[in-house]
């Protein structure tokens, strides 16, 4: 019989190797977990953390310690986006609300794809694409049409004859845009654009329209999750329109190539930030420049999909019958990444015919800088073009930089940035353009014709009408359009009187008794 004394021994024997083999148990189980987890991390999308939906703000006035933060997050498997796992993007039709983005573009698919996929990740089931020039071109469109969820509709002569003859084409609230060239002639466009896609909204069953441009982000801050779709889910029932504030990139080098992938910080929107901190700065942070902003400051908006439903402009949705119950987002934005690239000034310079003095600028574009922009491109030699970009867009000045940032003017905005890496890594992209080649242009065409309900294109590609002159652009002068002028009717109903609301600079500090 055993004394008390080995007794005891053997109980701490027992209660020694117990919790011992536990965790080697609990260990090896882990690392078979991890193991697993490295199989399978190139179909898995990199998240963001526990909490993506918090905007970061790093003081430090060291890239590397951005580039590091950047390499964690981007290494992370946890899944903080709801609509990233399945690479497909193929939604429940039973998710709601359903939202679909439109936009007007003639970029190409290093800008157009992100814009895409990233859009897809955050809950947009559909996209009606209007393109023209570079999008328009057959090695674009056969990727674009390949992509679920995308419509391409493509700016032919039969489209111009029937927005020729639109509603708002014969209305007056537009009128004051009509028959001027560059971003006039765009905003028209562009409006024009979003009467068609309300209706195509509609007809596939969406509760939401979002218009957006393709060098701009939808940030949904203040979701329970990084989702737009739960954003708009939490907007109360009789709201119409929800509005995202703008915030503008802040590029901080002179050589940026993708701006998604490559651009982190930027100034908030006057909506976003306490009165006495914007006026107080402002000079700061204006760095000479006209404006607060280089570019627009009036935001993006979301409209919930219902009768007589129209657009007014670029930036707002209007009804027929009523004025729109509309909120403004506190914490959502739309990230603007506007001249993030130095290609951008030759890029817009190209696409207006304009004589560079400041008197016609005035006639081609509506903002400040995009016409001090205009001239330089078109006078100045390479490297007085380079100089001004430095001064005028890049943010060089890291002392200022990190005061700004402390102030609240200037933040840092990460997700965009992981998560368009994170597809990129996973080849995504890639894997787009290659299915798209799978096919010669010829057999996709007679596809399409063969079967014209499976196509993602609402125009024939074959039938552009390339090189024809714009139905829409053609001067007042033309007789027909001179009649069609003065035969413009003002509706009765409601207010649809209202002039269009057009990209609008911030307040400036001539506004500040206003706001007092």
């Amino acid at each position: 019989m055993a004394s008390p004394s080995q007794s005891l021994s053997r109980v701490l024997l027992v209660l020694t190797v117990l919790p011992l083999s536990l965790a080697t148990l609990s260990f090896l189980l882990q690392w078979r977990g991890v193991l697993d987890d490295l199989s399978s991390a190139n179909n898995q999308f990199p998240a963001i953390g526990n909490n993506p939906l918090s905007t970061t703000h790093l003081y430090s006035s060291s890239s590397s310690s951005s580039s590091d933060c950047l390499e964690i997050l981007c290494q992370s498997s946890l899944p903080s986006f709801p609509y990233s796992r399945a690479r497909n993007f193929d939604f429940d039709a039973n998710l709601h609300p359903r939202i679909c983005i439109t936009t007007s573009t003639s970029a190409g698919l290093e800008q157009i794809l992100p814009w895409i996929f990233y859009h897809k990740s955050i809950g947009v089931a559909t996209f009606f694409l209007f393109v023209e020039g570079k999008a328009a071109s057959s090695s674009v469109s056969a990727v674009l049409e390949g992509i679920p969820g995308v419509k391409v509709i493509y700016r032919t002569r039969e489209l111009e004859e029937k927005q020729a003859k639109s509603r708002i084409w014969n209305e007056t609230w537009l009128s004051s845009f009509f028959y001027k060239p560059c971003n006039y002639k765009l905003f028209v466009k562009q409006s024009l654009n979003m009467e068609m896609a309300i209706v195509m909204a509609r007809d596939a069953g969406m509760e939401w329209i979002i218009h957006i441009d393709t060098d701009e982000l939808i940030h949904p801050a203040g979701a329970r999750e990084y989702s737009l779709r739960q954003l708009l889910l939490d907007v109360p029932g009789n709201v119409d329109m929800a509005i995202f504030p703008n915030y503008e990139s802040s590029v901080e080098r002179d050589d940026i190539k993708e701006p998604f992938s490559e651009v982190s910080m930027f100034k908030k929107n006057y909506d976003h930030l306490a009165k006495d901190t914007y006026f107080g700065l402002y000079k700061e942070a204006t760095r000479g420049n006209p404006n607060y902003f280089m570019t627009y400051g009036n935001g993006k908006s979301a409209a919930r999909i219902q009768d007589h439903l129209r657009p007014n402009g670029a930036h707002r949705w209007h009804n027929y019958m009523k004025p729109p119950n509309e909120i403004k987002l506190e914490e959502a934005a739309v990230l603007h990444y506007t001249y993030s690239k130095f290609s951008d000034l030759t890029s817009r310079r190209d696409r207006c015919v304009c004589k560079p003095t400041k008197e016609d600028v005035k006639r081609c574009f509506i903002l400040d800088f995009d016409r001090a922009a205009y001239i330089i491109a078109s006078t100045g030699t390479e490297e007085e073009m380079l100089r001004w970009y430095r001064e005028h867009v890049v943010w060089t000045d890291k002392e200022l930089n990190i005061k700004l940032l402390r102030k609240g003017i200037l933040t840092r905005i990460y997700a965009p940035m992981a998560i368009v890496r994170g597809f990129r890594e996973s080849g995504i992209f890639s894997s787009a353009i290659a299915s798209a080649h799978t096919l010669s242009k010829e057999n996709f065409l007679s596809s399409i014709e063969q079967n014209p309900q499976t196509s993602n294109s609402s125009e024939i590609p074959s039938a552009r009408a390339s090189g024809s002159e714009s139905l829409l652009s053609k001067s007042k002068e033309n007789s027909s359009y001179r009649s069609q002028a003065a035969s413009r009717k003002v509706l009765e109903i409601g207010d649809a009187t209202q002039k269009a609301i057009p990209p609008l600079s911030p307040p400036g500090m001539s506004d500040i008794r206003m706001t007092t």
